[in-house]
C-alpha cells in the first residue's frame, strides 16, 4: 500500500509518539496503540501461536516484535517464506534513578541517579525534568503476586543545576562533568530527604507498602516542536531512535492494507522489532543480542506448520533493515564529517556503510534498501564516518550474527545525537516511513 508523503500530518505524528514516549515502556504502548488500530491482535509469549493468518504483535518489557501472516501463509507461499524485518530501538541516554535515591545535603532534597547510555552530560543541565517509568507492584492477580504499571508525570519536577560562572570562571575554557558528583537532581527543598516511594504510589494509585521495585527515569518536559524560519525543523528529545520505533510502526501499518496485501505476490512476512537496551549493549532479555527475535521468528514458522528446516530456509530468504538515527553533517563542526559523504536533512534515507561492520551493509542488504526508497520514490543518501574517527554502532551486526540473514544498516539525518534535545528534518519523518513501507512491501 502506498505512502502518503504528508510532511506535516507525519511530523506531527513523530511529535506526538515522542511526547508520549518518555521511556521504553511507553514507547512500546505507544506502537501497540497504533497496530491495536490497525488490527494487530497483541500475543503472549506464555500462549501458544496462532496457526491461522493474522496480524499480531507481543511485548516484552520494553521491546515488541509485531509481524502479518496474512499475505505470505494466506497466499499460499508456505510457512518457509522469507521474512522482510525492520528493526529499531526504544531507549535513549538519560538519567535513571537508582535503588536508594532519596537523600538531603546543604538543605536541598536530592535524588540519585546514575548516566543510561553515552548522554551529552552537559545538555541535561538546568533543565526542567519529569519522572516515568515502570513500578512493580503488590498484586493478587498479578504474575507471582507481582503486577507493572506505568506512569508520565509531565510537570517539571527536577533541575540538574549548574554551577555560577562566579564560583568556576574556567567552565567556558571547557566544562568538565563528574557523573557522580555533578549530575544530581535538585526535586525539593529542606534538611530531610524526600519520599520517592510516596510519590510513587501516588503515581501508579496503590499503597505505599505495595510498592515492591521500580525503573524511573528522568525526561526533559519541555515538548518537542516545529522550528527553524520554515518550521522545517523537529526539536525533540529521544529522536535517536524514537524517530525509527515510529516510522517503523508507521511502515508495518502502512504495508500491510488491512488484508495483509504486502507487496507483489505476497512472498514474505513484514515484522517490525523494537529492542531495548541498545544504548548499553543489547545484552538483556530484551536487546537485540536476546533470543526475541529469532526465537518469534521460528514461533511464526512452526505455527504456519513448518519445520525446523523451513525455519532456516526462511532465515535465508529474509532480509533485514536495522534502523538508527545518522549523523547529519554539522555546520560548524564539518570538519568531523567525511568530505565526500555530505548528509543533509529533508534530504531522504541514510544508508549506513562501515568496512570493519560497525554496520552490517553490504551490497546485497544496499541494493534492496535502494530499491525500497526508489518503489517510495524518495531520496536516499549514503553516510560513510571519516577513516580516522570511530563511528557508532547498531542492532544491524547483532541480528545478522544471530539469524544469518542478509542485513542493511539506515537512518535519518540527526544532530545532536544523544543530546537531551536533538534536532531533525520536518520533511523526513514522511520520506522515512515511505522508505520502510516499501522494505516491508516490495514490488519485486
Amino acid at each position: 500500500m502506498a505512502h502518503s508523503l504528508d510532511t506535516d500530518t507525519e511530523a506531527q505524528a513523530l511529535i506526538d509518539y515522542v511526547d508520549s514516549s518518555p521511556t521504553p515502556f511507553h514507547a512500546c504502548e505507544q506502537s501497540a496503540r497504533l497496530l491495536s488500530t490497525a488490527g494487530f491482535k497483541q500475543v503472549r509469549e506464555t500462549d501458544a501461536f496462532p496457526t491461522e493468518p493474522g496480524a499480531h504483535y507481543l511485548a516484552r518489557g520494553g521491546s515488541l516484535i509485531a509481524w502479518d501472516t496474512r499475505g505470505a501463509h494466506g497466499s499460499g507461499a508456505g510457512p518457509e517464506a522469507g521474512f522482510r524485518v525492520v528493526g529499531a530501538h526504544t531507549d535513549s541516554p538519560n538519567l535513571r534513578l537508582k535503588p536508594h535515591t532519596d537523600h538531603a545535603r546543604a538543605g536541598w532534597q536530592m535524588l540519585a541517579v546514575e548516566p543510561y547510555g553515552g548522554l551529552i552530560l552537559n545538555s541535561w543541565l538546568d533543565r526542567d525534568l519529569g519522572l516515568a517509568g515502570r513500578v512493580a507492584v503488590r498484586a493478587a492477580d498479578g504474575v507471582n503476586g507481582v503486577a507493572t504499571r506505568l506512569f508520565h508525570d509531565r510537570q517539571p519536577l527536577l533541575r540538574v543545576a549548574q554551577l555560577a560562572i562566579h564560583l568556576d570562571r574556567s567552565q567556558n575554557d571547557g566544562l568538565s562533568l563528574n557523573k557522580q558528583q555533578h549530575m544530581e537532581p535538585i526535586w525539593g527543598v529542606g534538611d530531610e530527604p524526600g519520599d520517592i516511594t510516596g510519590y510513587l504510589a501516588e503515581q501508579v494509585g496503590v499503597d505505599r507498602e505495595d510498592v515492591l521495585f521500580s525503573d524511573v527515569m528522568t525526561h526533559p518536559v519541555q515538548p518537542s516542536a516545529r522550528i527553524g524560519r520554515r518550521r522545517e525543523l523537529i526539536a525533540a528529545p529521544r529522536l535517536d531512535n524514537l524517530a525509527t520505533s515510529y516510522a517503523g510502526t508507521r511502515a508495518l501499518v502502512d504495508a500491510v492494507d488491512g488484508t495483509g496485501s504486502n507487496g507483489a505476490g505476497h512472498s514474505q512476512v513484514p515484522v517490525l522489532v523494537l529492542f531495548d537496551h541498545e544504548e548499553i549493549g543489547s545484552t538483556s532479555e530484551r536487546g537485540a543480542m536476546s533470543t526475541l527475535l529469532p526465537s518469534v521468528l521460528e514461533r511464526i514458522v512452526t505455527a504456519g506448520g513448518g519445520s525446523r528446516d523451513d525455519y532456516w530456509r526462511a532465515l535465508a530468504a529474509t532480509v533485514i533493515a536495522s534502523g538508527d538515527m545518522g549523523h547529519a553533517t554539522h555546520p560548524n563542526y564539518a570538519d568531523r564529517h567525511e568530505p565526500l559523504h555530505h548528509i543533509a536533512v529533508n534530504a531522504g534515507p541514510v544508508l549506513k556503510v562501515n568496512t570493519n561492520l560497525r554496520y552490517a551493509t553490504d551490497s546485497i542488504g544496499a541494493a534492496a534498501f535502494r530499491l525500497a526508497c526508489e518503489q517510495a520514490g524518495v531520496p536516499m543518501q549514503t553516510f560513510v564516518s571519516r577513516s580516522d574517527l570511530p563511528c557508532g554502532s547498531t542492532v544491524g551486526p547483532m541480528t545478522a550474527a544471530l539469524t544469518g540473514a542478509t542485513t542493511v544498516d539506515f537512518g535519518a539525518a540527526t544532530l545532536s545525537m544523544h543530546s537531551a534535545r536533538e534536532l531533525c528534518g520536518a520533511h523526513d519523518p514522511a520520506m522515512y516511513a515511505a522508505a520502510l513501507s516499501a522494505f516491508l512491501a516490495p514490488a519485486r
